[in-house]
Parts: structure tokens; sequence; C-alpha cells
């Protein structure tokens, strides 16, 4: 069932090289002293990605704080939704995808029904941010955190979302939560590493050995059930949707189940 599913996923293949031209002239914007790509577009017709910005508070192996797979995972992500479901997207005039970057002390947070980071265990929340991603939830957003190892990283995460949702707790989300049958059915976690490690280990998927053996998906629920947040760990969902055009063995060994995890987390964060 799970191979059929995914089928539309990997006949794609044949036309990921696309994706590089599509997104060769994406606008820059100056955000807080650095030029970064997307930004919220001011009109917007259907589904956008939104990237959440944050003070990196150390620096991880291998990672780059939020910026970590931008902006090809975004955009490769928006598109690949399009095809591969009915949900509609928002494009620029210039026919790129509008994927959107935020920071929580900006408004447009609030327009991000799904929302999504990378090497979350690096996060420096401000106190003022925190009762900003605190507003973020109380309004019915989900926030997808993705690409982090290890126990340090877990640790600090942990730490960092404890101080917006203090009375919920962490928990691993099992494979029979309707999340994993939202559109595609997911029987396990793919543990996803990033293209440079796959290659130079030649294959291996653990970027850090037995502490990083097993990938989880966990998340925190309120008091009424509702997905607050989205936790990936060990495993680099993202770059199954930014790495898709550079090697056809790492797209067909990766990429369907970055997409249909990914796919899944974004219908269920804007039907639920």
């Amino acid at each position: 069932m799970y191979r059929s599913t995914l089928a539309s996923i990997i006949g794609l293949a044949g036309t990921v090289g696309l994706a590089a031209f599509l997104f060769a002239q994406t606008p820059e914007y100056m955000i807080g002293g650095r030029v970064v790509q997307g930004v919220m577009p001011p009109e917007r017709s259907g589904f956008t990605f939104c990237r959440l910005v944050y003070h990196r508070t150390y620096a991880e192996a291998s990672g780059s704080g939020w910026n970590t797979d931008y902006p090809d995972a975004d955009q490769n992500f928006m598109v690949r939704l399009s095809e591969l479901t009915h949900t509609p997207i928002t494009w620029r005039g210039e026919g790129n995808p509008a994927h959107a970057i935020v920071a929580a002390t900006d408004d447009a947070l609030f327009q991000c029904p799904f929302l999504y980071t990378s090497d979350a265990g690096t996060i420096g929340w401000s106190d003022y941010e925190v009762e900003r991603m605190r507003e973020f939830f109380d309004k019915g957003g989900v926030f997808w955190v993705d690409d982090f190892w290890g126990d340090l990283a877990w640790n600090r995460w942990s730490e960092q979302i404890g101080r917006v949702l203090p009375e919920y707790a962490i928990q691993e989300i099992p494979m029979d939560h309707p999340l994993f049958g939202a559109f595609y059915f997911v029987p396990r976690i793919p543990q996803i590493p990033s293209i440079q490690f796959w290659r130079r280990s030649g294959g291996e998927t653990s970027e850090r050995g037995a502490e990083t053996a097993k990938p989880t998906f966990a998340g925190i629920f309120d008091d009424k059930g509702r997905l607050l947040v989205a936790i990936t760990h060990n495993t680099d969902i993202a770059d199954a949707w930014e790495r898709e055009a550079e090697d056809i063995g790492f797209f067909n060994a990766f990429s369907p189940y970055g997409y249909a995890i990914g796919i899944n987390v974004a219908i269920w964060s804007m039907t639920h």
C-alpha cells in the first residue's frame, strides 16, 4: 500500500531537474542586516510555506540555524504540494512559489497556520518571542521543527519550547496516529541524513553514530488533543526536498518518504 501511494512522488524523478531553473530568480530582501529570500507575499492565493527566523545561540555541526536547507527546501515543497495534491499555493508574479520567512516578533507570524524551522536545538528566544510564540499557538498555529541531532540539541530545544508551553509535555507520536494517514500512508519514520553525510559515509543515515541511531517523530498536544508542535529529531526531512534534483540515488532513497511526511503535516495543520 505504501509503495503504491508514493508512486506519484517517485514519478517526479524525471522532472526534478526543472527545479533549479524555476527557482534561479527568487527575489532577495534585507532582514536584520542579512540578505535573504522570501518574506510574506503581499497577496496570497493559496498555501504559503512559512519558515521561522530565530536567533541562534550556538553552532551545531553541519547546521546553520534557521536557514538550514533554505530556500530550496521551501520552494520545492510548495511546488510538489501543488502537484501531488489539489492544494493551491501562492505564486510570485514571475512564476516562483511565494514562500515566506517570518520572525516571532513579526505580525505576519499570525498569517501562518503552518510554520517550519530547521536546526531547532540552536533556538534562543527572548522573553518577548516566547510570548509571541504562545500567542501563535493560542491562535491555532502548528509549528514543525526538523533537522536537529543528538542529546544536547534535544535538551536545548526542550528547554526553549518548555518556556512557551510549560503545561504540556513532549510525547512520541505513535504510528497509528491519524496524522500518518492524513494523505499518504506512512508506516515508519525515515532517517534522512544530509546529502553530504550520505555521500561521505557511503550511504549511512545516522549522522552521529549510536547517539542518533533512532529517528523520532514527537509532538506537543494541548488538553483537547490538538497538535501544537511537530518534532522530527535525528532526521533531516527537509533535505529530501532541498536535494531532490542533485542525486537520483538520494531522491529514490529519501524524497518519497520526506514528501509524504511533509505533505501529511501541512494538510494536518490546515485541516485541524
